[in-house]
């Protein structure tokens, strides 16, 4: 399986459990791959037969935007979905970064991976 990759996408939105963090926008940092076959679009050089990452860029960024989780957890899941479905992607695996979200410490998020068969 290939894998075309999005790192460092930084999105600004309401994310947080606690009632200040309801208030204000957080960017939320995303490193995002999606398995794929990308052999055909190789020997044809035509994008029809790959993930469009700018495509995938500009949805997650919609989403993300328009939303207003509690937990990165559910943003995460809801991308998820998009990329397996509106994407057709057989498999990804996403890396949110809440970076601040607790003082101590540089990084801190979740990590999935999710398949279609899954």
């Amino acid at each position: 399986m290939d894998i075309i990759y999005l790192t460092d996408l930084r999105i600004d939105t309401v994310i947080g459990v606690y009632d200040w963090e309801r208030k204000i926008k957080q960017t939320l940092i995303f490193d995002l791959e999606i398995g794929t076959d990308i052999r055909k679009a190789g020997e044809t050089d035509d994008l029809q037969y790959t993930v469009d990452y700018a495509a995938v860029a500009e949805r997650l960024v919609e989403y993300v935007e328009a939303s207003s989780f509690k937990l990165i957890e559910s943003v995460a899941e809801g991308i998820a979905d998009i990329i397996l479905n509106e994407f057709d992607a057989p498999w990804m695996r996403l890396k949110i970064n809440k970076k601040g979200a607790v003082p101590i410490v540089r990084d801190i998020g979740v990590i999935i991976e999710r398949s279609r068969d899954s």
